[in-house]
């Protein structure tokens, strides 16, 4: 249940909702199919199916999921039975549809289609450590993360979660990082990266499995490129790819899997509760040390 990419927030000190009051606030907005005429559903889920609740509550660490249901309705098929019933439209009133009438036929088509048309449903997860401040949504797509967040600030008003800010840019230090070949303490670098020039057309390389030369570093990085993505290694147990937007991407637990299953119970639910208490444990002193590198900023309520 490991989550593989992750963005991740701050909350608020003012946060202090609990996993019961959470799980009650996300009942209310449920997930429920609208059926065959609708062409988008989306609301909370259980993250277990063998569990009823909406918040998953394990040592006051809290996941959740929020599910979006499609109909897949491609543009191709749309545009065909447009062209179709435009060419019969033709005949009858003798000339050919202007522009209205064509986008009144691609309306008529498409709700007539969708019914007839396949769902897709994609789930995604979000863990909350009031303990730590955390709130992590395991996603690479920022738009998806964006879609988690109105649906949450929706459910719970207000919300409080806050940017990460850090006084060292990721992309600072990580081009540090690889110039050097020193990485912060727990963490070791990897075989994959990437160095890219500024501008919307500028020169990219990428290393993937392959040893990252400090001397072919320092000629990339003399020339103006800078690492925007680095594969790193948190303390010999968890690999992950950091990128210039704080991002942590194709995350793989690496032998502790092992050594939690083989002393983990039969029981479903208990070995979920373990697979999540390691998950949200390393990944806590993961974070911790990522941020203590790039120095975080206190937030306004910190601060204050």
């Amino acid at each position: 249940m490991w989550f593989k990419n992750l963005k991740l927030y701050r909350l608020a000190d003012s946060f202090n909702w609990t996993g019961d009051q959470i799980n009650d606030l996300l009942n209310k907005e449920a997930f429920v199919s609208a059926g065959a005429a609708a062409p988008l559903s989306m609301g909370w889920v259980c993250p277990l199916d063998s569990d009823t609740r909406l918040a998953y509550t394990t040592g006051r660490q809290i996941l959740c999921a929020h599910r979006v249901e499609k109909k897949l309705l491609p543009t191709t098929v749309i545009n065909q039975f447009v062209k179709v019933r435009a060419q019969e439209l033709e005949e009858q009133q003798g000339f050919r549809p202007g522009r209205k009438q064509l986008k009144d036929l691609k309306t008529e088509v498409t709700e007539s289609l969708i019914p007839r048309a396949f769902s897709l449903q994609r789930d995604t997860r979000l863990w909350i450590d009031p303990v730590n401040h955390w709130m992590a949504i395991d996603t690479a797509s920022t738009s998806k993360a964006e879609e988690v967040l109105s649906a949450l600030g929706k459910a719970l008003y207000p919300f409080p979660i806050e940017p990460i800010q850090v006084s060292i840019s990721p992309t600072t230090a990580m081009t540090q990082w690889v110039l050097t070949g020193d990485a912060p303490p727990n963490f070791s670098i990897d075989q994959d990266a990437e160095l890219r020039a500024s501008g919307e057309k500028a020169a990219v390389v990428r290393y993937v499995k392959h040893s990252l030369d400090i001397d072919d570093i320092k000629k990339h990085v003399e020339t103006g490129k800078q690492c925007t993505r680095l594969a790193l290694t948190w303390n010999d147990r968890v690999s992950f790819v950091l990128n210039e937007n704080l991002d942590l991407k194709r995350i793989v637990p690496l032998d502790i899997l092992d050594q939690n299953d083989a002393q983990l119970p039969a029981n479903e639910i208990e070995k979920f509760d373990a697979d999540f208490t390691l998950m949200t444990s390393e990944l806590n002193l993961l974070f911790n040390g990522l941020l203590a590198a790039l120095e975080e900023k206190p937030t306004v309520s910190k601060a204050a």
